[in-house]
């Protein structure tokens, strides 16, 4: 991605007053395709696991409030994605220069949502742990179409606003004020998501 600075300060300017921002195609196809190859064979070699709710020492498996299988991303293991982990320290920097958030760590997951799952609404924060400041999610869902469900629904001032999870498509949103939720997928749904953090939490801490 060959973005100008002027592009930059356009979506941290609007994630700083929103508290959220939507950027279409961020990826490139190039960078897409190979996030696909690395998430369908973790699917092929059955590594994906069932998705819970809370931290470590409270960490629960619960199908009523979310369905979705993950698996964490570790910088130094997965190597295959180095352009990712490249860009997202391009975006930890812009967060940095134009937001002036004190950032210093982040983890990532992809995520699979099989047809018939959902994600109840919630913070992507934890009351005993406040470290999660930005949520980053990468959809990579191609050729979605409406009525194949697994939109996220942002809760902000009373409005409900509907984020279609079409690929390459970028959700930048502060992680301690955007109530959000998924809603039930009709098709398997796909995302890469993660959170920028203020101190790191450690690979499989904060496990929702």
């Amino acid at each position: 991605m060959n973005d100008s600075e002027d592009q930059w300060l356009e979506w941290m300017d609007r994630l700083a007053d929103d508290d959220y921002v939507i950027v279409d195609d961020f990826i490139s196809e190039e960078l897409f395709s190979l996030i696909m190859e690395f998430f369908h064979q973790k699917e092929v070699s059955n590594e994906l696991k069932k998705a819970g709710i809370g931290t470590q020492k409270d960490f629960q498996v619960k199908a009523e409030i979310r369905g979705d299988f993950i698996y964490w991303l570790d910088k130094d293991r997965d190597t295959a994605l180095s352009p990712f982990f490249q860009l997202m320290d391009e975006l930890t920097q812009k967060l940095k220069q134009f937001c002036y958030l004190s950032l210093s760590g982040s983890e990532f997951h992809i995520a699979k949502y099989p047809v018939g799952s959902y994600y109840n609404r919630h913070l992507d924060q934890f009351s005993e742990s406040t470290n999660r400041q930005i949520t980053v999610l990468i959809y990579l869902n191609k050729n979605w179409q409406k009525g194949d469900g697994g939109e996220l629904v942002i809760y902000k001032d009373g409005q409900e606003i509907m984020v279609e999870p079409v690929a390459k498509r970028l959700l930048l949103f502060k992680s301690a004020v955007i109530e959000h939720e998924v809603l039930t997928t009709n098709i398997p749904r796909y995302s890469l998501t993660g959170w920028l953090l203020q101190q790191p939490s450690g690979i499989g801490y904060l496990l929702s």
